[in-house]
């Protein structure tokens, strides 16, 4: 199965961006999009420079909220969450497990030979999108462990 083509940057950002959101609703926001039978919600509040906190959260990366810089590899591969998300049980490149963060659990779906994580955090009757990736090579290790353990777990 192919992935969706990569949506490049051509020189003008906010076109960029704005094309970018419109993927991201239409795909994604509104994209009817489910895992293990429970909706992919994404989290609109607080909205940021007219678009929501969902969006940049999978667009750009940093520790603080407010300084958070535009990441154009995760930029380009936007349509990969959702794709990633439909295609989770349907392509043997694709795995997933659980996760805890603090008191969260979240899962991870990863597109391995490409790098790539779409992260959720399970709530009450839905997943919500916490963010997607590019997984840098120390994770790589933390990630082949954590799955390892959860399906340890899940198999007895």
């Amino acid at each position: 199965m192919a992935l969706p083509g990569l949506i490049c940057f051509q020189g003008n950002w906010q076109e960029y961006v704005d094309i970018l959101y419109k993927i991201y609703e239409e795909e994604i926001v509104f994209g009817n999009l489910y895992f293990k039978g429970l909706p992919v919600k994404c989290q609109y509040r607080p909205p940021t420079l007219g678009k929501s906190y969902g969006f940049w959260h999978v667009i750009s990366n940093g520790p603080v909220e407010e300084e958070r810089i535009p990441d154009l590899r995760r930029c380009e591969r936007i349509r990969w969450i959702p794709w990633l998300i439909q295609h989770v049980d349907k392509d043997s490149r694709i795995s997933w497990w659980e996760n805890k963060r603090g008191r969260n659990i979240h899962i991870v779906i990863w597109l391995e030979p490409e790098d790539f994580a779409v992260i959720l955090a399970k709530r009450k009757g839905y997943y919500l999108l916490k963010t997607a990736y590019c997984v840098a090579p120390h994770r790589k290790k933390t990630f082949l462990k954590e799955k390892e353990r959860f399906w340890q777990t899940q198999n007895g």
